[in-house]
C-alpha cells in the first residue's frame, strides 16, 4: 500500500529542502571566501602601520618615485585611500593605489616628479582585513623641512559613526529578536505558534535586522573614504564597499535572513502538516529544524567573520567562540523579550481573579537562559583576554573601558536574573505550581525581567561600538621609563657627570608623535642641569636614516621632546648628545621598543 500526500505538502516540503540549500551554499561561500581572504600574518585586528618609504621626518635629495606602506595586516583601499598635500593643504595628483608584488599588507603609489622643495604629508585611510577604518599620516621633505606642514583632519564624520553604531546596535537588536524570539515562539511556548503577538515580534525581528544590515553597508562606503553621510548614494563607494569581506558578510546575512524568514513562516503556518510520518514529517522532524540551526549558526557567523574574530592567533578557536557568545546572548534577550511581551505582561495585566499562565514557558526559559549565561561568561572571558592582553591595558585603552562598563551591565543583569530564578524555583516547588502565583509576585518578576531586558538593549549598544573600536591589544603602548648610567669613562672626562644617571620616560611609546622627558639625576637624586641635549632617532635597520629630534630645557635638569615622531612600531635608539662645556660632550644611547 503506497502512502498518498497533498500536493501542498508535498510543495512545502521541496521549498523547506531549497532553503535548506540556500542556506548551506551562502555559509559555505562566506567562510571559504571569508578565509581565503584572510592574512598570513597574525595581528590583533585594527591593522597598524608597520613602516614607510620614505619615512616619517626623513629629510630627502630629491622627489622620491613612490610612497610605500607596511602594515602588520592585510588592508584595502580605493582611490581615496592615500592623498599627498603640500604645505598649503593642497591635495596634489599621485599615481593610483596599488599593493606591492601583491602582498595584500602593502600599499603603494607613484609621485609626481616636478615636487619642489618643502615638506609635505601624505595621508592614508584603509580598511583592515578586520573590517574596520584605520588611518594616518606622515611627513618627509625634500631639500629642507618647510618652516610649517599642512594642518590635517582625517576622523570621520561624526554623523557617519553614529550611524554605523546605531546600524550595528539595530542589527544586534533583531538578531535576538528573530532567533531568541523564533525559539521561544516554536519550541519553548506551545501557544506561540498560534499566538498573534509571538509571531509578530519575531517578523519584526527579521525586518530590523535586514534594516540594520542594509544600513551598515551602506554607510560603509562613506565610512571608509572619510567623506559626509551624503557618500551613501555614491554608487563607487558603494561598489567599493561590496568588493570588501564586509560587503560580502552582509550580502550573505540578508541572503539568510530572507531564507530563515521563509522557513519560519512555514513552521508557524496554522495547517502545517503535524505527521510524524511521510515527508511531511520529516520536513517538520528533521529538515526544518536543520534549517534553523545551520542558519543561526551562519547569521553569527557573518560577524565573526568580518570581524576582530577572523585576525590574529587562535582564530581557529575565536570565530567559534564569537560565533556561540552572539548567539548564545541572541537567545537569551530574544526570548526573554519575547517572554515579557506574550505571557508576563498579558498575565500582569489581567484580574487577579483570573488564572495566571506561567507554565510552561517561564521554567523552560529560565533553564535556557542558565544555559545561556554560562556559554556567554566563558566565551566573553576568552575573547576577553584575547583582544586585551594585560590587566593594565582595562583602564588605559578606550576598548577596556568600554569593557569594563559591559561587564558592569551584566553584572547587573545577572543579578536580576538571579531574583528571577528563585521565583521560578520557589513557585516550582509549591503544589500548585507557576499558575497560580499572586499577582504581586508576577509584577516584582515583571520589573525585575523588563530591568533585564533594559540592561540587555544596554549591553547590546556597548557592544555595538566596541567592534568599531580599536582593541585593547593592539592600542595599549605601556609608556617607556627607563634609566641609563652614564658611561664612567665619558662622566670622567665630562666635568659634573661623574656618576650622573639619565632618566627616560616617553608616552605613549608609540609610532606617531611621543614626548620624551629627560631628567639628569646625580648621586644624591638632585637633578643636573647643563648647557644643552641634542637628540636623534636611531634605528637598527641601516637603511633607515636618523632622525633629529628637537629637545628643550624644561627647568633645569629636566629637558622635553614635544613632538618625538616615531615611524613605525619596532626597536629604537634615542641618542642624547649631552653637551656640558664648549669642548665637552658626551653621547647616551637609550634602547627602548615602540608598540
Amino acid at each position: 500500500m503506497t502512502h498518498s500526500m497533498h500536493p501542498a505538502r508535498h510543495r512545502r516540503a521541496r521549498l523547506v529542502t531549497r532553503l535548506a540549500v540556500v542556506v548551506l551554499l551562502a555559509t559555505g561561500g562566506l567562510v571559504t571566501d571569508l578565509a581565503s581572504t584572510a592574512t598570513t600574518h597574525p595581528a590583533y585586528a585594527h591593522a597598524y602601520l608597520l613602516e614607510t618609504s620614505p619615512v616619517d621626518g626623513e629629510v630627502l635629495a630629491s622627489p622620491p618615485a613612490e610612497v610605500r606602506l607596511r602594515f602588520d595586516d592585510a588592508v584595502s583601499f580605493n582611490d581615496r585611500s592615500i592623498q599627498l598635500l603640500d604645505t598649503n593643504a593642497k591635495k596634489l595628483a599621485i599615481g593610483t593605489a596599488g599593493h606591492v608584488d601583491g602582498k595584500a599588507n602593502t600599499a603603494r603609489v607613484s609621485l609626481p616628479t616636478d615636487l619642489t622643495e618643502g615638506t609635505y604629508v601624505l595621508a592614508w585611510r584603509v580598511t583592515s582585513a578586520d573590517s574596520h577604518v584605520v588611518s594616518g599620516a606622515f611627513s618627509f621633505s625634500i631639500g629642507h623641512p618647510s618652516a610649517t606642514a599642512a594642518p590635517l583632519e582625517q576622523d570621520a564624520h561624526r554623523a557617519v559613526l553614529v550611524v554605523d553604531a546605531v546600524g550595528r546596535a539595530v542589527a544586534f537588536v533583531g538578531l535576538a529578536l528573530a532567533l531568541g524570539g523564533a525559539l521561544f515562539v516554536a519550541v519553548l511556548w506551545p501557544a506561540g505558534r498560534t499566538g498573534r503577538r509571538g509571531r509578530r515580534i519575531v517578523w519584526s525581528g527579521f525586518a530590523v535586522l535586514a534594516a540594520g544590515t542594509v544600513v551598515v553597508l551602506l554607510v560603509q562606503g562613506p565610512y571608509a573614504a572619510g567623506t559626509s553621510l551624503a557618500g551613501v548614494f555614491d554608487p563607487d563607494l558603494l561598489g567599493a564597499a561590496l568588493s570588501t569581506r564586509l560587503g560580502h558578510a552582509l550580502l550573505a546575512r540578508l541572503v539568510i535572513v530572507l531564507a530563515l524568514g521563509v522557513a519560519f513562516g512555514i513552521a508557524v503556518r496554522p495547517n502545517f502538516p503535524a505527521a510524524t510520518t511521510g515527508t511531511a514529517g520529516a520536513t517538520r522532524r528533521i529538515v526544518l529544524p536543520a534549517v534553523a540551526a545551520v542558519g543561526a549558526v551562519a547569521l553569527t557567523l557573518t560577524w565573526a567573520l568580518a570581524d576582530h574574530a577572523q585576525t590574529g592567533v587562535q582564530t581557529w578557536l575565536a570565530v567559534p567562540a564569537t560565533s556561540l557568545h552572539l548567539l548564545a546572548m541572541a537567545v537569551w534577550l530574544g526570548g526573554l523579550i519575547t517572554l515579557a511581551a506574550c505571557v508576563l505582561i498579558p498575565a500582569g495585566r489581567r484580574e487577579t481573579s483570573q488564572v495566571i499562565t506561567l507554565e510552561p514557558a517561564l521554567p523552560r526559559f529560565s533553564r535556557l537562559a542558565q544555559v545561556c549565561f554560562a556559554l556567554i561568561a566563558v566565551t566573553g572571558v576568552y575573547l576577553s583576554w584575547r583582544q586585551v592582553g594585560t590587566w593594565a591595558a582595562l583602564g588605559a585603552t578606550d576598548f577596556g573601558r568600554l569593557l569594563l562598563g559591559k561587564l558592569a551591565v551584566v553584572l547587573a543583569v545577572v543579578g536580576l536574573a538571579a531574583g528571577a530564578r528563585r521565583f521560578v524555583r520557589r513557585r516550582g516547588r509549591e503544589p500548585l505550581g507557576l499558575d497560580t502565583a499572586p499577582s504581586a509576585a508576577v509584577r516584582r518578576l515583571r520589573r525585575s525581567v523588563v530591568g533585564e531586558i533594559l540592561l540587555g538593549v544596554a549591553v547590546v549598544s556597548i557592544t555595538a561600538v566596541l567592534v568599531n573600536t580599536a582593541p585593547a591589544r593592539t592600542s595599549y603602548a605601556p609608556p617607556v621609563h627607563t634609566t641609563v648610567p652614564i658611561p664612567a669613562a665619558a662622566a670622567g672626562s665630562a666635568a659634573g657627570l661623574w656618576d650622573t644617571s639619565v632618566e627616560v620616560k616617553i608616552e605613549p611609546a608609540r609610532s606617531g608623535s611621543n614626548v620624551a622627558d629627560i631628567y639628569l639625576t646625580g648621586p644624591d637624586g638632585s637633578l643636573v642641569a647643563v648647557p644643552e641635549i641634542s637628540g636623534q632617532l636611531e634605528s637598527p635597520d641601516r637603511e633607515v636614516p636618523a632622525l633629529p629630534v628637537t629637545v628643550t630645557a624644561a627647568e633645569p635638569g629636566h629637558y622635553v621632546a614635544n613632538s618625538m615622531s616615531i615611524p613605525f612600531p619596532g626597536v629604537w635608539v634615542l641618542r642624547l648628545d649631552i653637551r656640558v662645556s664648549d669642548f665637552d660632550e658626551t653621547p647616551v644611547r637609550v634602547q627602548f621598543t615602540a608598540r
